[in-house]
């Protein structure tokens, strides 16, 4: 169970305007660029910054999205697991890969489940979320391996015509 104490406004307000700052420091852009983008006073985006005032959920995902980021997945990760992830995963693949596969997961776990995902356990999230990983990692190894036999046989037709 989570503990009410990790909810505490103060908390939550300071950990989202660490995200938030990070976001618009990676971003590359003028903070006034971004609060006309986000459609929020300059001054406003300011006071969310320094943690003096609390982001709605709209302009939060507005000021991620002017930042260039994938909004919902930084923001489902802030929730999730922590700041630390969305933060370390601002401006990366990964965070766009985590955006369209939350997004994306609802619906495909009705199309492939069923009559049967009113039969699923939260006791198997864990276990399945490791799995999902694993497949996911050797998914990647297989490209790679691909990608390398492909590198090998057009570097052997490249050879063979230059002879």
């Amino acid at each position: 169970m989570t503990s009410i104490a990790l909810f505490a406004e103060q908390q939550v307000r300071a950990d989202l305007a660490r995200l938030l700052v990070a976001a618009v420091e990676t971003s590359g852009r003028a903070r006034c660029d971004i609060a006309r983008d986000a459609q929020i006073h300059k001054d406003a985006l300011r006071r969310v910054l320094a943690g003096e005032r609390s982001a709605s959920l709209g302009e939060a995902l507005r000021i991620l999205a002017a930042c260039g980021v994938a909004p919902h997945a930084h923001l489902l990760l802030f929730l999730v697991s922590s700041g630390d992830h969305a933060i370390a995963w601002l401006q990366s693949d990964l965070a766009q890969f985590f955006e369209d596969f939350s997004g994306e997961l609802p619906s495909a776990l009705e199309r492939v489940l069923g009559n049967q995902v009113h039969d699923v356990k939260p006791r198997w999230a864990k276990g399945t979320a490791h799995r999902v990983a694993r497949l996911l990692s050797d998914h990647i190894d297989e490209l790679e391996r691909k990608d390398a036999l492909l590198g090998d046989v057009f570097a052997g037709v490249e050879g063979g015509h230059r002879g």
